[in-house]
């Protein structure tokens, strides 16, 4: 993203938040064809991969697995499917085999298996293999059909000129079968569970800051073998998204290590990780492909940021994030303010972590109003319309609204409040909002500020 005509804009928006009622892959290509009829061209999502309970993206069973959310019950080649599991052998087997056991054993995690299973002795596998075929075949043909509706989902995106951009999480749930199958590469008791927990230490959104419950990576370990296993999730995320954002990218310079049994996060630490040999060995994975300008990968750049972090990021080009609702705490300094941001940056009226615009305005102060209306030239009733024209107005390369600003959602519409665990990750885009008159009211404003793609 060099040249001023490589200006874009994007909408971000989970597929679990696309709206129910009919064939999800429909529904997904609906949404591709009014990105592009709004001068769109980025598809922003959040992870893709089997969920737990909870529903949070963050909390993955496998990141190499697709959520089943997009099957469409097509005719296929029994050639092409066994050529696919052939292609995808490294992690499918035991991915369908983690989901056929997780099944058999009412749904409890892997650690509270017959020792036999949670320590994988070659034996007890094979029974189970044999005992459950038919439920691993199934499972396994589920994701080879999710995966061909996702590569048909980002075929069709590209034809219409749009890009995905995809979100990968630094942690998987302890209750995962990267933790199962995987168990040197974590911080991991002689049980199988965590030895110490992820987490972040106090800040904007958490005063006791937040304990996500992830087990944390052994990064000496990961150090010794070439980065491994960081290697082939990056490279399975590739097949799936034109670009990828690296999320906490901090915690690949130093994470917060909380031990197990903490109360809170506070009681944490931080360690260092793996930081420039992990960057070395995903850049080589990006050579030679096909991105958006010269962008692979967006550093997710939030939280405590120190010049470690910085120079990290600026040593191997990438682009960092800045989010406007952050920038109004009255220091001049502030890196988020409209005028302080960079070309290599993306820039965000709000994240998934965030209120929509509209609720996070009407519950500022008086006194962080006032001064919000100030520097973006709001006047009553402008919000998020105010917002949203300051960052397609940045000058940073890519601009990125949560579809719910773009209809002027309040905090019913949020997706998810840090910290929490209850009524996250439920809100659906409602059926027909997505209008043409307000698809050519977007195209216009994409035009006046550069972003929308000629053609």
């Amino acid at each position: 993203m060099t040249a001023e005509s490589s200006r874009r804009s994007g909408v971000l928006l989970p597929v679990f938040a696309l709206p129910r009622g009919a064939a999800g892959a429909a529904v997904a290509r609906e949404f591709i064809d009014w990105l592009a009829a709004a001068g769109f061209s980025v598809w922003q999502l959040l992870p893709i991969g089997p969920t737990g309970a909870d529903g949070s993206p963050y909390w993955l069973r496998s990141d190499q697995a697709t959520h089943t959310a997009l099957i469409d019950r097509q005719e296929f080649s029994r050639e092409q499917y066994l050529s696919w599991c052939e292609r995808e052998r490294d992690w499918i087997h035991d991915y369908a085999l983690f989901e056929a056991l997780a099944a058999a054993h009412d749904g409890a995690p892997w650690q509270d298996w017959p020792v036999a299973l949670r320590n994988r002795q070659p034996e007890a596998l094979a029974q189970v293999r044999a005992a459950h075929a038919g439920a691993i075949e199934r499972i396994t043909l589920d994701q080879y059909l999710a995966d061909r509706g996702w590569r048909e989902l980002r075929a069709h995106a590209n034809t219409r000129g749009i890009a995905l951009f995809g979100d990968l999480p630094i942690y998987v749930a302890p209750d995962s079968v990267e933790t199962w199958v995987h168990r040197r590469q974590f911080q991991l008791d002689a049980d199988g569970r965590p030895a110490a927990l992820a987490g972040v230490p106090p800040d904007y959104f958490a005063a006791d800051g937040q304990l996500w419950g992830n087990p944390v990576y052994d990064w000496d370990a990961m150090a010794a073998d070439g980065y491994a296993f960081w290697r082939a999730r990056v490279r399975r995320a590739l097949a799936r998204f034109d670009l990828l954002r690296l999320d906490h990218f901090r915690g690949l310079v130093a994470y917060w290590r909380v031990p197990a049994g903490a109360a809170t996060a506070r009681q944490g630490s931080w360690q260092p990780a793996g930081g420039p040999a992990l960057l070395r060995a995903l850049q080589e994975l990006a050579r030679g492909r096909e991105h958006i300008g010269s962008w692979t990968y967006v550093a997710e750049d939030l939280g405590v940021i120190t010049p470690d972090v910085e120079a990290l990021r600026r040593d191997f080009g990438l682009p960092g994030m800045r989010v406007l609702q952050f920038a109004f705490d009255g220091s001049a300094a502030n890196p988020y303010l409209p005028h302080r941001h960079t070309r290599d940056s993306v820039v965000y009226t709000g994240t998934h972590d965030n209120d929509t615009t509209l609720g996070w305005y009407q519950g500022l102060d008086d006194t962080v109003r006032a001064r919000v209306d100030y520097v973006v030239r709001a006047h009553t009733g402008e919000m998020p319309d105010a917002l949203i024209h300051a960052a397609l107005g940045s000058v940073a390369d890519l601009a990125v609204i949560p579809v719910g600003d773009l209809l002027g959602l309040g905090s019913a519409a949020r997706l998810n409040t840090p910290g929490t665990t209850v009524g996250n990750w439920q809100w659906q885009l409602p059926a027909g909002a997505l209008t043409p008159q307000l698809a050519a009211q977007l195209r216009y404003a994409n035009q006046v500020f550069g972003r929308a793609l000629l053609g």
